[in-house]
């Protein structure tokens, strides 16, 4: 068993979409990520540096969510684990990306597992 960090509904503003128009403004995506470490957290002793600081993933997700466009939340998926997995103490991730876009349908998602 392995220990996990969880962020969940985080909301990620970027600018997605195959068609132009809706790559004119930016919407909101929402990502929930599972983040499997590399060491177990027994005898941790409350020592920040023992662990990922989970802050700081947050906010590189919403650095990488923030440059440039994508066509595909598939390519967003990506090049958002590719930033968590360059935490150390970060062996893998299990990430959803959700989008609001289509008529009728709470929500189209795609999930990725990626590994170092």
């Amino acid at each position: 068993m392995s220990d996990c960090i969880h962020i969940k509904d985080l909301a990620l503003p970027t600018t997605v979409g195959v068609p132009d128009e809706e790559r004119s403004l930016p919407q909101s995506v929402s990502v929930n990520a599972v983040l499997t470490m590399a060491q177990s957290w027994q005898g941790i002793d409350d020592d920040l540096s023992k662990t990922v600081d989970y802050y700081e993933v947050t906010q590189a997700m919403r650095r990488v969510a923030a440059e440039g466009e994508r066509k595909l939340i598939e390519t967003l998926a990506e090049d958002l684990a590719g930033a968590i997995l360059g935490f150390d103490g970060v062996d893998s991730v299990q990430l959803e990306v959700e989008k609001f876009i289509l008529p009728g349908c709470g929500a189209v998602s795609v999930e990725i597992i990626r590994g170092r």
